[in-house]
């Protein structure tokens, strides 16, 4: 027996209607925030090729479930082209910066996110067991990250400097900058703490060839960057980021990798 016409739709109808129903209420009518995603691990791991890992992806979908007003989006960018970015408005906010690295020209509005992480350098164990090697860089071959602004030089990060000064090798890659060190090719290598131990998870038998300085290059006390007229104040992202801290999302996403969730300063 063929059903009625109007019986068969009715299915199709309750099916549209519970999509409807599911589709996020930010789809409608939520205020769009676009936060710039540059390569930097493991934070943000090669946004330009469209991979959704590392630790900015899990803060948006954090960021996006605890309220509906906004909904944050990621745009890729990278750290030459960041800058310019949030100047001329492609992105609305440059996340996990210092005021430091080379912002003082550019308008901005600073949010503490009250996470804290370091930059160690890092040697073979049979250079690093003395502390004391870490304490005189020139004379070593340095493995940096291009564009990467190291406190030790001043946060001047002109590759010809940083070749001709500290004998440095520059890559976009971390990873090949560890191994370097492994391998001998290069006496030391800066990475922050926490990418250090998502390698040694990685890498589990580097764990007995690579060792981490006692001292440190530098604090990253991260900070939210906001172009003037973005379209959530500072104010209110700092609300949501402290709704964040008190649920312990903050802890859950940024712990695992020795990142400290704390009481921002200001």
């Amino acid at each position: 027996m063929t059903p009625a016409p109007g019986l068969k739709a009715l299915p199709i109808l309750l099916m549209l209607a519970a999509l409807w129903l599911a589709i996020p209420g930010w789809a409608a009518d939520a205020i769009e925030v676009k936060i710039g995603a540059a390569h930097f691990p493991p934070y943000t791991v090669r946004p330009e090729q469209g991979a959704d890992t590392g630790l900015l992806p899990q803060l948006v979908a954090a960021l996006n479930r605890a309220q509906q007003g906004y909904h944050f989006v990621l745009v890729p960018t990278s750290i030459q082209r960041r800058f310019g970015d949030l100047q001329q408005g492609r992105t609305d906010m440059a996340i996990f910066e210092n005021p430091q690295w080379g912002w003082q020209g550019i308008a901005h509005q600073t949010v503490d996110m009250g996470l804290e992480d370091a930059e160690v350098f890092v040697a073979s164990q049979a250079n690093g067991r003395d502390p004391r090697y870490f304490d005189e860089l020139r004379g070593k071959r340095l493995a940096l990250f291009n564009g990467y602004h190291y406190a030790f030089a001043r946060f001047n990060a002109d590759p010809d400097y940083l070749r001709k000064a500290f004998n440095a090798t520059l890559t976009y890659s971390h990873d090949s900058n560890l191994l370097m060190v492994q391998a001998g090719r290069a006496d030391i290598a800066l990475v922050t703490r926490s990418y250090l131990s998502d390698f040694l998870q990685r890498n589990p038998n580097s764990q007995a060839q690579l060792v981490a300085s006692q001292r440190i290059d530098q604090v990253y006390h991260h900070y939210a960057l906001l172009r003037p007229g973005a379209p959530i104040g500072e104010q209110s992202f700092a609300a949501l980021m402290r709704a964040l801290r008190d649920n312990g999302e903050l802890t859950r996403i940024f712990q695992p990798y020795r990142i400290t969730v704390q009481a921002p300063r200001d």
